[in-house]
């Protein structure tokens, strides 16, 4: 009898030769081998791919993949559906008879989850625990079929140093996860769909960009204008080069805003990756308002197919996954790749296959962490561990950039107690970040008077209206509407809000800066921005007086970077820091917000930009919550006992893990430029419903995505507003404004209030 893993259907109709069963675990476990090579465990790696898929040799499943009505084309292999045949834990059961105690366990995770995730230990019918009770039938079956011996027999290999400690196996399982689900998405994928195998490994290699790069930068540099301000860029660019040469570990490069972090930072990284044979550089971003930005500021320099932007907002449901759509997520084999901090460390948290899948390409990379102090607090603890035990074990350095640097090392409380075990030997970059931050000093920063009298909207509005160019930023989305509404309508105003998707803002953004560089040959036509926060993340503008709605010190030195950014006013820029009718957000921001108030009423914030300043917020701040609120450090510990021999909780620690509260719906938005008659969105949607496995579709529909909560999306879509098309949600044109971006209707707009 032939075993087969997968079939499918040809253009013209017919089936294909099967893939078949030896051949596919085989390569598997291979490709899984070579994998996790590079963190020494390359037999874990061959054993998991060699045992992932031993249910498939079971009559059942061989039955049904065989039975035309069950194919349901290529989709029979995926577990999910109702009625499938399971195939996942008779190879579980096996590696616990061949390797007794925990190493078989470890298998069992990896191999019972590589459908449909890493399972929890205790729990509900998805737990490892009740799966293994209910294996025996499963297993029996497909033992009883002349499985080659030479499939079955694996020398148990020794264990790594990473996964003797109860506190770092969970991500050396996670990690040797994504090996195993890798390598069987990119062999599933040589048979599914070959054409596209041609397409992986085209890359250049990290030496081909160092070069292409530092001349680059070369010539930027002699063409640059001679001033204080090039002269100080050039100063940090260099230390960065010559701290590239230290070993790989943790780095801080602190620098104030506009001087050059992105490219000092990206320099930094090709020349630690030349010296340290690195693999790759991964850029995190913690909004997606800016990842357009820098991806192009990148590809300036190192050409339009070398970097790869991975958003987090339109990845796959899982409750829609089909083998075509576990085919387009991403695996990052690109060199550069620019993405998000919820992509990042949701994925290293993760337990869906579709997540997990990228973690073993971060191995042996540089991980710049841009605007670092949007690390969460609630989630510093595990955040934090993570990334030492990335660093300790799977050779990745890490690179802290920011204005603000959040005070993520090793806290005590005055007992000497240890309250958050931190980043330890964090190196900073830059010889003098307090002289650096004088040297930089662009603006003043005006704070209230009477910080307990509030501004009214229509006072700041005339105040504003009074300046001929400025930045006006303000805490919600529903704040930036309504002053936008009271300035005068004289086509000379512009809005900036996340409720705008990606293209929307840089076709504003463009306009925008069109105009400052007019102002700047002396043009006088007035310029008016009013934002959300959305713009103070590293978005490049130079505005002459900014307005910041009193929020955290570190909010506010962001703002500050936006003002007079490039130095060539005569005087220094102002930043006006004003007490908004509306409070912040509930939550961290309000809190920050707070906070500020009490060390400017206490008289500490003389000059609220020094590092000094910026420390004694973060510590404050830090000390007002929990930096594990949802104790994921604890799921994830490895604990046994006689009722679990090894216990970690992976899905419970993974659905816990939620760097936005309400990450909200992502919806695709019909945004039509001038340009064109009608949106791009309506031909590509058309393609993924031919076929969901297109990658380069949900790339360009992240830039036409906006994310809402989910209680609007949900209203919206009860109200028509919304409907579903290619496995998306999509806002009708009537509900997209030129100015606002997604408009709910009137009966909504309480809910729209409350979105940041």
């Amino acid at each position: 009898m032939t075993y087969i893993a997968h079939a499918r259907i040809l253009p013209n109709g017919d089936w294909d030769e099967p893939h078949l069963l030896e051949d596919h675990l085989t390569k598997v476990a291979a490709l899984a081998s070579s994998f996790s090579q590079p963190f020494e465990s390359a037999e874990w790696g061959r054993a998991s791919g060699q045992w992932h898929d031993l249910g498939k040799y079971g009559s059942s499943f061989q039955a049904y993949i065989r039975d035309r009505s069950g194919f349901d084309k290529e989709n029979a292999h995926i577990e999910q559906a109702p009625g499938r045949v399971t195939h996942s834990t008779a190879g579980a059961v096996h590696a616990i008879n061949q390797w007794p105690s925990v190493p078989g366990y470890v298998l069992a995770y990896l191999i019972s989850g590589h459908h449909a995730g890493l399972p929890d230990w205790f729990g509900a019918r998805g737990s490892l625990q009740f799966r293994l009770a209910e294996a025996e039938q499963e297993y029996i079956e497909s033992f009883g079929a002349p499985i080659p011996e030479r499939l079955l027999a694996v020398d148990q290999p020794s264990i790594p140093l990473v996964a003797r400690n109860s506190d770092s196996i969970a991500l050396w399982m996670r990690v040797l996860f994504s090996c195993l689900v890798d390598a069987d998405f990119l062999d599933t994928e040589s048979y599914m769909s070959p054409e596209k195998v041609v397409n992986r490994g085209c890359y250049p290699y990290l030496n081909d960009l160092h070069q292409v790069f530092f001349e680059k930068m070369q010539q930027l540099q002699n063409n640059a204008d001679v001033t204080e301000l090039n002269t100080t860029r050039k100063a940090i660019f260099q230390a960065c080069q010559q701290m590239a040469n230290e070993p790989s570990g943790i780095f801080s490069l602190t620098v104030p805003t506009g001087g050059g972090k992105t490219l000092a930072s990206l320099g930094f990284a090709l020349e630690h990756a030349k010296h340290h044979n690195k693999s790759r550089i991964i850029y995190a971003i913690p909004f997606t308002s800016i990842i357009e930005q820098n991806a192009d500021v990148f590809r300036a320099f190192l050409g339009d197919d070398v970097v790869l932007e991975h958003h987090s907002s339109l990845d796959l449901d899982l409750s829609a996954e089909s083998a075509a759509s576990r085919l387009a997520t991403e695996n990052w084999d690109a060199p550069l790749i620019v993405t998000t901090n919820v992509q990042l460390f949701e994925s290293l948290f993760a337990s869906r296959t579709s997540r997990c899948r990228k973690l073993h390409n971060l191995v042996n990379s540089i991980i710049i962490l841009d605007e670092a102090q949007q690390v969460p607090r609630d989630f510093h603890a595990p955040i934090t561990q993570a990334m030492q035990q990335m660093s300790d074990y799977f050779g990745v350095t890490w690179v802290l950039c920011t204005a603000t640097q959040p005070e993520l090392g090793e806290q005590k409380d005055a007992f000497k107690r240890i309250l958050h075990a931190g980043l330890k030997n964090v190196q900073e970059i830059m010889p003098d970040p307090k002289g650096l931050a004088q040297t930089l000093k662009r603006v003043t920063v005006e704070l209230p008077d009477n910080p307990d009298q509030p501004s009214t909207w229509e006072a700041l509005a005339l105040e504003i209206a009074a300046e001929p160019c400025c930045l006006i930023i303000v805490n919600k989305r529903q704040d930036a509407r309504t002053v936008y509404e009271l300035l005068p309508n004289d086509g000379h105003a512009f809005h900036l809000s996340a409720n705008m998707c990606a293209e929307h803002r840089s076709s504003v953004l463009n306009k925008i800066r069109q105009q400052l560089a007019a102002r700047r040959e002396g043009d006088s036509t007035p310029l008016r921005v009013v934002s959300t926060q959305l713009i103070e993340a590293g978005v490049d503008v130079d505005f002459p007086v900014v307005f910041r709605a009193m929020a955290g010190l570190d909010s506010i030195a962001q703002a500050a970077g936006r003002c007079n950014r490039e130095g060539k006013m005569t005087e220094l820029g102002r930043v006006v820091v004003f007490q908004p009718e509306t409070l912040p957000p509930p939550g961290f921001l309000r809190q920050a917000a707070q906070t500020t108030l009490v060390l400017l009423k206490s008289g500490q914030l003389k000059d609220p930009l020094s590092p000094e300043a910026i420390k004694v917020f973060f510590t404050k701040l830090n000390g007002q919550g929990s930096r594990d609120k949802h104790n994921i450090c604890d799921l994830l510990k490895a604990k046994s006992s006689p009722d679990a021999p090894l216990e970690i909780q992976f899905r419970e620690a993974a659905e816990k893990f939620r760097l936005i509260d309400d990450q909200g719906i992502a919806v695709v938005v019909p945004f039509c430029s001038k340009e064109h008659e009608e949106s791009p969105v309506y031909a590509w949607l058309g393609v993924l419903e031919k076929d969901a496995s297109q990658k380069w579709v949900y790339r360009k529909l992240q830039r036409y995505s906006v994310t809402l909560p989910e209680n609007l999306a949900k209203a919206l879509l009860s109200v028509g507003a919304v409907y579903q098309q290619a496995g998306q949600f999509v806002v009708e044109t009537s509900h997209y404004h030129s100015i606002w971006g997604v408009q709910a209707p009137d009966s909504l707009l309480s809910a729209e209030s409350s979105v940041i």
